[in-house]
């Protein structure tokens, strides 16, 4: 006897609604967690100046050195202070009136970052946007 004659069969289907519902929930708990480490520096190999052109030093340009002390010479006259504004008003001066010269900056290895960064901040102060960082020439 075949009681369901006149039914039409349902074709079996999947429910995706729960296997989404369990993946979110999945998901989130990944989210959560998960720990994300942050390195505190790189580890990287500077680059040596080999092979570079020769520097033009001209009448245009105005050479600063910093020693290891953080000591400061524009065009090789020693500065009494250090402070960012007594440095733009050395360019000056040293630039006698022109317009963009091309500063030099030449430091010593030891020397500390800041006093550099000061250097630059002074030359930006004075309106300068030429630099360029002085190096030793390296032989192979």
């Amino acid at each position: 006897m075949n009681f369901r004659k006149g039914r039409m069969r349902e074709e079996p289907e999947i429910n995706l609604i729960p296997m989404i519902d369990v993946l979110l929930v999945i998901l989130i708990f990944l989210m959560i967690t998960t720990t994300y480490n942050r390195f505190s520096g790189l580890k990287i190999t500077l680059p040596t100046a080999g092979n570079t052109a020769p520097l033009a030093q001209g009448p245009e340009s105005i050479e600063v050195n910093v020693h290891k002390d953080g000591a400061v010479e524009v065009n090789h006259r020693l500065l009494s202070t250090r402070t960012v504004v007594d440095l733009a008003a050395a360019l000056k001066e040293a630039a006698q009136g022109r317009e963009e010269p091309a500063i030099l900056i030449g430091a010593d290895a030891s020397a500390t970052h800041g006093s550099v960064v000061a250097v630059m901040e002074a030359a930006r102060q004075a309106g300068y946007h030429h630099l360029t960082v002085v190096t030793q020439v390296t032989t192979p």
